[in-house]
């Protein structure tokens, strides 16, 4: 039977329950365990897809095509496994769910309540995203206290009832402030929170505690004195200046040793083996360069909206010991204040993005880039703006556009894609009338890449699997125009009727891809389109001093 570990937050929001969930799960894996993770969202929305990025960030894509909250991404650049659309549950799928069985009459024309109906939905999803596994974690979203996380709650007390405590672990996030006037640690909030906690019949089992300074052990033991729970699963929980420390951190405090004793898989373990996380926390703080990248989207005053991206540049800088320090730029930037903002630059990344503000600012910024040998890597919305560039001031087509802002430009370029192929072989249709939601292609699909181009170098393979999530897409009348232009077509699906990549043969490195690279890419093994690109950028950047 798989074990079950149950993260909750108290006290505030954003104190870190993915990282802290992530990281305690490497170090599960580093010891030999096969470990999954989920997170129960507890908003009314089916998934974030059609959410604003400015309030809710990065929609992060799985291999199956689920659109879900940016912790999975956290999961996935922490542990090996790959997630799918059952690690990711909202309370709007959990009552989509519900009320659809009662429609059909599963209920035996009972009355449809939240215990035990929408609980055991709960408990079912659950199972179905752990099974098989040694350890599954799972993350509650929000804050103990919160009336919309109730139902997860009441539902991770019941497993934790049926299942007994050597199968079912609780973890809780808290906070312990810092008062800079009385110079002192106020542990009061984490006993309220716990407090909250035990009203509704959980007690936790480990507290992680987030604090600004070290938590001293008059403290650790005046917690575990309120709070019920052992002075040895207290753990302090610092703030550091890089995640990816945080699995060597937790496992000097002795975490895993801990949830390993409580779940009573000593015999099943082996020691940990962290090597891979202290030689990414070693390139961290050892670097050889820096270089700077500008990041030119749509959503860049909200730090999540693109989160993967962030760390996917990160990454590229890691596997060749390389600082990457991020410029953030409002595309609508480069139309109001002009192209000098991207001066100085030793790269330039274009990332995705919906609707018509600040396009214009996009396709300016790949034709800066292409104009002055900038290394450009256009990524969705960034491979499209490229598209447009090329045809508008190359290819003698002024009036090429996409769709998505004029659907009658002169030349329709990029387009609403009606009919495609998914990766199981069936054939999925849309129209522009169809429901936002759930209509775009999405998840792993594979492609196939051009011997002789730069996309096939930095992969070293023909065959590669990208995941998506768009709506618009390469009109195919355009091929030849593109391609007369200078622009070669480096990739495409392997149907042939859906273009993925595009770059400019006579430019020192200029990549563009519909597919999102940046959801593949992780701390310990990056990915060969960023790491390519950040090397690019380190050439340009010695260039430029020779």
């Amino acid at each position: 039977m798989t074990r079950l570990i149950f993260v909750t937050g108290g006290v505030v929001s954003s104190l870190g329950k993915g990282i802290a969930a992530a990281s305690l799960a490497a170090i599960l894996e580093a010891r030999g365990l096969n470990v999954t993770m989920m997170k129960l969202d507890p908003y009314l929305n089916v998934d974030p897809g059609t959410m604003s990025p400015f309030q809710h960030g990065e929609v992060y894509v799985t291999d199956d095509g689920a659109e879900t909250d940016l912790d999975l991404g956290h999961y996935e650049r922490f542990v090996s496994t790959h997630l799918t659309r059952k690690n990711s549950i909202t309370t709007g799928r959990i009552y989509d769910n519900v009320i659809r069985k009662e429609r059909r009459g599963e209920y035996l024309g009972g009355t449809v309540q939240v215990i035990p109906h929408v609980t055991d939905e709960i408990k079912n999803a659950i199972y179905e995203a752990t099974d098989g596994f040694d350890v599954g974690m799972v993350e509650i979203g929000g804050t103990v206290g919160d009336i919309e996380s109730l139902p997860f709650l009441e539902a991770i007390r019941q497993i934790r009832s049926e299942r007994g405590p050597d199968k079912a672990i609780f973890m809780h996030l808290t906070l312990v402030p810092y008062i800079a006037a009385a110079g002192e640690l106020k542990t009061k909030p984490t006993q309220h929170s716990v407090k909250e906690l035990r009203s509704i019949g959980i007690q936790p089992d480990i507290l992680l505690c987030r604090s600004e300074q070290p938590l001293p052990e008059s403290d650790r033991r005046k917690i575990a004195l309120f709070t019920n729970v052992a002075e040895e699963a207290v753990i302090s929980c610092l703030d550091v200046d890089t995640i990816y420390k945080l699995p060597l951190w937790l496992h000097e405090q002795g975490l895993d040793r801990i949830v390993i004793n409580r779940l009573r898989l000593e015999n099943e373990v082996g020691p940990a083996d962290l090597s891979e996380w202290r030689d990414v926390v070693d390139a961290v703080e050892h670097p050889v360069d820096e270089v700077t990248i500008a990041v030119v989207g749509k959503y860049v005053d909200h730090q999540d909206a693109y989160k993967s991206i962030g760390e996917a540049l990160r990454h590229g800088g890691l596997r060749q010991r390389t600082r990457v320090r991020l410029k953030w730029l409002e595309s609508e930037q480069v139309e109001t204040e002009g192209l000098g903002v991207l001066e100085g630059v030793n790269g330039i990344l274009v990332p995705g993005g919906f609707g018509d503000r600040g396009f214009e600012g996009k396709v300016q910024t790949s034709k800066f880039a292409r104009e002055h040998n900038i290394p450009y890597f256009g990524i969705c919305y960034g491979m499209q703006a490229a598209v447009v560039d090329v045809l508008r001031h190359l290819g003698g087509l002024p009036g090429a556009n996409t769709t998505e802002i004029d659907r009658n430009c002169a030349d329709p370029a990029i387009a609403l894609i009606t009919e495609w192929r998914t990766a199981s072989g069936e054939i999925e249709r849309r129209s522009a009338d169809s429901d936002l939601g759930g209509t775009m292609r999405l998840g792993l699909q594979e492609c196939r890449i051009k011997v002789g181009t730069l996309a096939h170098k930095l992969y070293g393979k023909e065959l590669v699997a990208e995941r998506h999530r768009h709506r618009y897409e390469f009109n195919n009348s355009y091929r030849d125009a593109v391609e007369k232009a200078g622009m070669v077509i480096s990739a495409q699906s392997l149907d042939g009727l859906l273009v993925e990549m595009v770059e400019m043969p006579n430019h020192p490195w200029f990549l563009a891809c519909q597919a999102h690279p940046e959801f593949l890419s992780t701390p310990r093994y990056g990915h060969p389109l960023f790491s390519g690109f950040i090397a690019a950028a380190r050439q340009h950047k010695s260039n430029l001093s020779s």
